[in-house]
């Protein structure tokens, strides 16, 4: 791993009358643009940073409309604080021209009688797991993913001309520091090549447009930084996919399911 780890970038932030200014190393880029937990992760510590007494992170609504290719100024706007539910807004500007939005509902933790798991398919530990992406690869298939360790668990990667577009695998950050900060979550919940991937006979470039997520979890938390993490094509037609994404920490628990909407040019 080379480069500057996010902890690093999130610990170093330049504070400016708007927010927080955060780098953009290229070992975080994905082609032209910043890969998009990354971005996510940076839009969440600007939400904090602004806004007092947080309750727990409980859903992030994402839109993706410009490469960030540069170091964007976060613009952070308090929608509503209320008794349950605080609503915080971050806008990232590059050049005064918005290149993604996130959404952010902090919630607190409610009396309710009401409880429904989603348990983990079954799967064999990260240590007794292959790695996602064979050593033999000469590079791996963006800069960003030298800051993650992945192992596949199930499903085909990408351009195989599967049938099924499916992949779950274990991840963790490279970087230990990041395993328990309040970002971790979000900058590794959209790891995976999108799900439309494995079932595409040929590469072509891709971006992702909205992306929800929703966090099942006050205070989740997980052994050795592991994530069981998966992504599944619902549907796709005329360039443009729909998959759901769903993390579970190592106990088999839900933590964080999720929508993402790709455009695809292949």
């Amino acid at each position: 791993m080379s480069g500057k780890t996010l902890s690093q970038i999130l610990d170093t932030a330049e504070e400016t009358a708007t927010g927080p200014r955060f780098d953009v190393p290229e070992n975080w880029k994905q082609g032209r643009t910043a890969y998009g937990g990354f971005t996510s992760a940076l839009m969440l510590a600007a939400a904090r940073g602004r806004t007092t007494d947080l309750p727990p992170l409980r859903s992030a609504l994402i839109n993706f409309t410009a490469p960030v290719s540069a170091s964007p100024e976060f613009v952070v706007e308090t929608f509503r604080q209320g008794r349950n539910v605080t609503t915080v807004n971050v806008r990232a500007l590059i050049q005064q021209q918005v290149a993604a939005q996130g959404t952010f509902s902090f919630g607190v933790a409610q009396n309710s009688h009401v409880a429904q798991a989603c348990p983990a398919p079954a799967a064999q530990t990260p240590e007794q797991t292959a790695p996602l992406f064979p050593p033999e690869m000469p590079r791996l298939p963006a800069q960003f993913f030298e800051n993650f360790e992945a192992c596949r668990i199930e499903g085909d990667l990408p351009f195989a001309g599967a049938e099924r577009g499916y992949l779950r695998v274990w991840v963790r950050y490279r970087d230990a520091e990041m395993w328990d900060r309040p970002e971790a979550l979000i900058g590794i919940a959209d790891v995976l090549p999108p799900a439309v991937f494995p079932i595409c006979r040929r590469p072509g470039p891709n971006s992702s447009m909205t992306w929800i997520c929703n966090f099942l979890s006050g205070a989740p938390a997980t052994r050795d930084g592991w994530w069981m993490m998966e992504t599944d094509l619902t549907a796709a037609r005329d360039g443009y996919s729909s998959q759901v994404m769903r993390v579970w920490n190592t106990d088999g628990e839900l933590v964080v399911e999720g929508m993402q909407s790709v455009v695809i040019f292949v």
